[in-house]
């Protein structure tokens, strides 16, 4: 079929995004992802400009994000102030926007290579996608949401990678790798139309070559590491998921019903020390000034045990009214004193804070989180210190979506806690985020425990495997001793300046060959 006129390509392009979407959680259909950046690739080859080849791309991402990102309806049905069809709106809007990546990124592509199919065109798109995704995650605050690396999520084997050139080095990667597979097809189809020896020769070593690769790739799929190991002398992990759905958090109503979900599921001392985990903002309590709430929750902890709890933190003026808060997790341990506070730092546009307040407000819109004050941001990733564990980073729900920005390189913490509130983000939410806390904790190695009131709450292991999980909309509780930390990994280190300079490298091989081929 040919693409070259814009009446078939760009749906065929919006129908290829649609097909790279079913690659993420919870469908996790990778090869389909890597099928339609092929055929993307193969598109590209076929536009006959560079305004043509921004087009497929710009389609391509519209149908990426409408469907991976149409979680984000969901979050308007718990918004009064707001009608629950405007959640859709908001998806294609969004999706308008974001596919200017894909655009940017194709665009860059076919003008590297200046049109034409092969290698050059694989390496420059690979290089490009790379740079557009680095750049999606920090423009206007950033939205680093579904990378493509994220499909390898359930495979470990893969996610090893990430270790040395993090999770967007992992999606430039694996564009090239859809491109590696676009090209073995090229040249199978060309052997089989060889009817020379002298041609078969010729054309059959490169696809020899590019079937190595490929077996190489698919041995990345297994996982050959060695089952975790929990730290000697480590304290239980107990984290809680109380199945209180976003419906019911913020009611009066219920607000007894949810304490009791909350520590029915939190165990009884023991001999051995634990750590409990409660979800984000899982007591509407001020625990900063509401001592016997503070007091009320040592009932649940032996004399080692600790707490650790979303809650908000509210600030006063001397003469007693509220004049800002902040989204905030405490650690709390059994004489009901707080050892740590932290506050979240990347705060969600429109759902903690309301961009353009004075514009929008006007227009009817607010945001999406109960009340009407936005949020405080804190000063960045950070730690809690704990007794006889030491210092533990945290991220607090979308937090842990931003590669290289989750974790306090100057105190590395022992593990990291990523409580959320995933309650009201459908059923593709929680999955897609769920995979990219396993990325940072392959990338960063670095354990990650994650506790949310609907699900899904895991234990992850410094290498991206799932230890344990409560699945979505079921009330449970995780308790397994703390796994280990890896050493710092290469990415640890140097963080997303190897993804970086991947990128330039792959560029710089595609206008090498392109000044070679001219």
């Amino acid at each position: 079929m040919s693409l070259t006129g814009a009446t078939r390509a760009y749906p065929f392009a919006f129908l290829l995004g649609l097909i790279a979407a079913c690659g993420f959680a919870p469908l996790c259909l990778w090869p389909l992802t890597l099928v339609a950046l092929a055929a993307l690739i193969a598109a590209i080859g076929q536009a006959a400009t560079l305004r043509r080849a921004a087009g497929l791309g710009w389609w391509f991402g519209l149908g990426f994000f409408c469907l991976g990102l149409n979680w984000i309806a969901t979050a308007f049905t718990y918004q009064a102030a707001m009608p629950a069809w405007l959640g859709w709106i908001a998806v294609l809007l969004l999706s308008l926007f974001l596919a200017l990546y894909p655009a940017l990124a194709v665009g860059a592509a076919w003008w590297i290579a200046r049109g034409r199919l092969g290698a050059t065109l694989v390496l420059a798109f690979a290089g490009s996608w790379l740079a557009v995704e680095m750049l999606r995650a920090v423009l206007l605050t950033g939205f680093a949401w579904n990378p493509i690396a994220a499909i390898w999520a359930p495979l470990p084997g893969v996610l090893h990678l990430t270790k040395w050139i993090g999770t967007y080095g992992l999606s430039g990667v694996s564009v090239a790798y859809a491109g590696l597979l676009l090209l073995l097809v090229r040249h199978i189809l060309a052997v089989v139309r060889a009817t020379s020896p002298l041609r078969l020769r010729a054309v059959g070593r490169p696809a020899l070559g590019m079937c190595l690769a490929l077996a190489c790739g698919a041995l990345l799929t297994i996982d050959w590491g060695a089952p975790d190991r929990a730290d000697v002398g480590s304290p239980l992990l107990h984290v809680v998921q109380p199945n209180i759905g976003q419906e019911n958090k913020w009611d009066e109503a219920h607000s007894a019903d949810n304490y009791r979900r909350l520590t029915s599921l939190s165990g009884t001392p023991g001999g051995r020390p634990r750590v409990i985990f409660w979800p984000e903002v899982a007591i509407p309590a001020q625990l900063e000034q509401d001592a016997l709430t503070r007091r009320a929750l040592t009932s649940l902890l032996g004399p080692r045990d600790l707490l650790l709890t979303g809650a908000e933190t509210v600030r006063f003026n001397a003469d007693g009214d509220v004049v800002s808060a902040a989204n905030s997790l405490f650690a709390i341990d059994a004489e009901a004193r707080i050892l740590g506070r932290y506050d979240k730092s990347h705060l969600v546009p429109f759902g903690e804070y309301l961009p353009m307040r004075p514009i929008l407000s006007h227009l009817g819109l607010s945001r999406l989180a109960p009340g009407n004050a936005d949020f405080d941001a804190g000063s960045g990733p950070g730690n809690v210190t704990l007794p006889d564990i030491g210092a533990v980073g945290v991220q607090i729900c979308y937090e842990i979506i931003f590669s290289g920005q989750v974790i306090d390189r100057a105190n590395r913490p022992r593990f990291l806690f990523n409580p959320s509130n995933d309650a009201w983000f459908g059923r593709w939410g929680p999955p897609q985020h769920l995979a990219q806390a396993r990325l940072r904790a392959a990338e960063e190695g670095m354990p990650i425990v994650r506790s949310t009131p609907t699900g899904i709450s895991a234990i992850i292991d410094a290498d991206g495997r799932l230890l344990a999980s409560l699945p979505w909309r079921t009330a449970g509780a995780i308790e397994l001793p703390l796994p280990s930390a890896r050493p710092p990994t290469l990415f640890a280190r140097f963080g997303n300046l190897l993804p970086a300079l991947l990128g330039i490298l792959l560029l710089a091989i595609a206008f090498a060959s392109r000044r070679r081929a001219s």
